[in-house]
């Protein structure tokens, strides 16, 4: 019986250090550069102006820690920080703000999410990935309603679109 045992320690032992070995110590991951997170900012700003909202646009790193914010001269005072708290959650949870409004209903098994700090499940939130990956997050604050805010997010990411690594 112990000789059984040791063969099998032994035979546990290759397979853990192969596959120990195969991996790397390490990880790369990729974010937007400030020029991009601003740029990103500046023209979900200008869709928001252009369609006579004023609103408040926060740029987060994939970690949900905060890169840009823009708030135009009269957006509301509550905007800042719900734009960032949009961005926050979509990179959080790795859905956009909208998807998470519909999931997160009363009487739906994730409605509980709401009730965590941050979380703000209202559209205007959106993830920016490339690559397959998530790199950021925007938020929007201000139009009327999350349909318009969304509009306006879309309008950063697809003006980085291009600079981004698919």
């Amino acid at each position: 019986m112990s000789n059984a045992l040791a063969k099998l320690a032994a035979a546990v032992a290759l397979v853990s250090g192969s596959a120990l070995a195969a991996d790397p110590a390490t990880f790369s991951l990729k974010s937007l550069t400030p020029e991009t997170a601003v740029m990103a900012a500046q023209a979900a700003l200008a869709k928001c102006r252009a369609d006579g909202f004023q609103v408040s646009v926060a740029i987060v790193d994939r970690s949900g820690l905060v890169q840009v914010v823009l708030r135009d001269r009269y957006a509301g005072a509550h905007s800042p920080e719900t734009a960032t708290n949009k961005a926050w959650t979509a990179v959080s949870f790795r859905t956009d703000t909208t998807e998470l409004t519909k999931i997160t209903q009363p009487g739906q098994p994730s409605s509980g999410i709401r009730n965590l700090p941050r979380v703000v499940a209202v559209g205007g939130g959106m993830k920016i990935e490339a690559g397959g990956s998530i790199i950021a997050g925007i938020g929007v604050s201000g139009a009327p309603g999350g349909d318009a805010d969304d509009v306006c997010a879309r309008a950063g990411i697809k003006a980085i679109a291009d600079s981004l690594e698919f």
